[in-house]
């Protein structure tokens, strides 16, 4: 499928930014991070408003990663996921993904924006359904894909 491709070249980058992790509660954004850095991706989080991520920088913006990233994903409200897309673009980020499941960071305007400026972009769907997935999550790609609400591309 045309995701599958998608998410194939997502998982293929060795270098990920993964926005809006925080500090102050556990969020989406906090387990994939995790579950990069477990499966041995170059993982950097990013978030304006704190330094450091479980004792690791934690970056205020997509541009400001020394050596930069290949791929972003993007785990907040879609009208700051709206301003990162334009930073991940200056960035030279190539694969973008925004996070939906439970909570959504998926920006109609983003996906075109990524779209009209050559970036890969997956708009829904959680990388824990494809990259060696626990229970919960392969039930929740399958109800996914049978309900709809994860992209066909």
């Amino acid at each position: 499928s045309i995701l599958q491709e998608m998410v194939d070249g997502f998982l293929a980058q060795e270098r990920v930014a993964v926005v809006g992790v925080r500090t102050t509660m556990e969020d989406a954004a906090n387990g994939i991070y995790d579950k990069f850095k477990d499966n041995g991706y170059q993982v950097f989080a990013v978030n304006p408003k704190t330094d450091n991520y479980k004792g690791e920088p934690c970056y205020p913006s997509v541009k400001e990663i020394p050596g930069g990233v290949q791929a972003a994903m993007i785990c907040t409200s879609p009208e700051i996921t709206e301003m990162v897309v334009e930073d991940c673009a200056e960035a030279g980020v190539t694969h973008v993904w925004m996070h939906r499941s439970i909570g959504n960071s998926v920006s109609e305007k983003a996906v075109q924006f990524c779209r009209d400026n050559g970036i890969t972009v997956i708009g829904g769907g959680c990388p824990m359904m494809f990259l060696k997935p626990d229970f919960g999550h392969v039930c929740m790609r399958f109800i996914g894909k049978y309900t709809g609400w994860l992209p066909k591309e």
